[in-house]
């Protein structure tokens, strides 16, 4: 039997935006196709030299251009789009796999004029931009991680470099990046052979290993070679460290900047951080600048600390408002499961991948939930024996990215309560469990009389 329902008669598609563009990016060569004031389709090549890339602007808004579409390409569509956003003109950087599944010859003439077309009826979606204050803390947060690898990275050399020489001080040590066993490597890059003169340079209560153990550590080979490079990769080690120091002074003025005003037209004071910094931690007070910014303390959440939650504002920007709901949030995020269907039957989940930064701030959180005591923790094993701990890894972090939305949204603080985990209704439900499983073999279970 066929069904029939009253449908509103379709309308060929109309024009949303008759004064667009569309562009074609690459690295030296920008193919655009737009609408000029008389309605005809033009085509404009353009090279990707700066200058060339102003007068394209100015060209096309003195054509009375106004919308501009291009597909985001590596890092190429960075340069064209700044220039364009300081022109005023309004421009959406679509994903490549949202448009390009259409068979046809694929040339650049061909991709601005898709682009063009389907920007002119509205059936681009833009792809989110964070404004240019938070794109520059990005920026800056971005190449301290990278330095902070290479400085891991520099510190599995000096690690060799011990092996080499037999000194085992860094396996009786836990921490060699510490105060002490900073101050040893440097004792030992600076010639000292004796391991009583070594052991010497440091208190020997804080820590862990006995004297003994210490002493036996500290006796190696110190052949000449060893030591050279061993002082040239604490210099690189040093330099790192300093460099790491000074993006986040420069992160420290971007959050300045983006810190509400208090009524005398400045931004507040923040107390300096008293706190001993360990290894990668920030030196500056991130949990008071990051409460200011985003109006709540979102660093009370089990699992999200204060560089989480930085990497996770420097991606998301502090407004909300442009994901309607968790919902999209989490969809754009990848958290939220895309079903397969056909012939309205569910054949699947669709698997997909992101390098999104805050993504991969709300998993590592996700990680850390295998030993809280908290529900997030109770959700994180209750699902990892049920479904593994892929799965429970990318629900809890589900969970939390909708924490974080509401919060930040309504400017509510945590609240364990409306995650809806009744721990008696839970106790009351593997009750009943065990006794129907065991009522199935005979057995009538009883409490136990304490």
């Amino acid at each position: 039997m066929v069904k029939s329902s009253n449908q509103p008669t379709q309308n060929p598609l109309a024009i949303l935006n008759p004064h667009a563009a569309g562009i074609d990016v690459g690295s030296m060569l920008m193919m655009v196709s737009y609408t000029d004031q008389s309605g005809q389709q033009k085509l404009l090549e353009s090279t990707g030299f700066s200058e060339d890339l102003i007068n394209l602007a100015k060209t096309l808004k003195s054509e009375g251009i106004t919308d501009v579409a291009m597909e985001a390409t590596g890092v190429y569509w960075m340069a064209i789009y700044e220039v364009l956003e300081q022109e005023g003109l309004s421009v959406t950087l679509t994903n490549p796999r949202h448009f390009k599944n259409v068979a046809a010859q694929k040339t650049d003439v061909k991709d601005c004029q898709w682009i063009h077309q389907l920007h002119a009826h509205g059936l681009l979606r833009s792809s989110h931009i964070a404004p240019e204050l938070t794109r520059e803390l990005k920026m800056y947060i971005h190449e301290r991680n990278v330095l902070q690898d290479m400085k891991s990275d520099t510190l599995n050399r000096i690690h060799k470099i011990l092996t080499q020489m037999n000194i085992k001080v860094q396996h009786v040590i836990s921490d060699i990046e510490g105060a002490a066993g900073m101050k040893l490597l440097r004792g030992i890059a600076s010639g000292i052979t004796d391991p009583e003169k070594l052991l010497s340079l440091v208190k020997t209560s804080t820590l862990k290993a006995t004297t003994e153990e210490l002493l036996q550590s500290l006796k190696g080979f110190h052949k000449k070679q060893y030591t050279i490079v061993l002082q040239n990769q604490l210099e690189v080690f040093d330099f790192l460290k300093s460099k790491m120091k000074s993006y986040e002074l420069l992160i420290e003025g971007v959050l300045i900047k983006m810190m509400p005003l208090d009524e005398n037209g400045s931004p507040p004071e923040i107390k300096k951080k008293k706190s001993y910094t360990r290894k990668n931690e920030y030196s500056i007070n991130l949990k008071a600048y990051l409460e200011r910014i985003l109006g709540v303390d979102v660093t009370a959440v089990d699992g999200l600390k204060e560089i989480s939650v930085l990497e996770i504002m420097s991606v998301t920007g502090t407004d909300m408002g442009k994901w309607r709901t968790p919902d999209h949030f989490t969809s754009w995020l990848n958290l939220s499961p895309r079903q397969k269907k056909s012939g309205g039957k569910i054949l699947g989940h669709e698997k997909r991948f992101t390098n999104n930064k805050a993504t991969q701030a709300f998993r590592l959180a996700a990680q850390t939930m295998w030993q809280n005591k908290g529900p997030l923790g109770q959700l994180y094993r209750r699902l990892a024996v049920r479904k593994g701990s892929k799965k429970a890894i990318k629900a809890v972090a589900r969970r939390l990215a909708v924490i974080y939305y509401t919060m930040v949204k309504e400017k509510c603080a945590y609240d364990q309560t409306r995650l809806g985990n009744n721990f008696e209704q839970q106790r009351a439900r593997k009750i009943a469990r065990l006794m129907k499983e065991a009522s199935k073999y005979g057995y009538d279970l009883q409490p136990a009389m304490l």
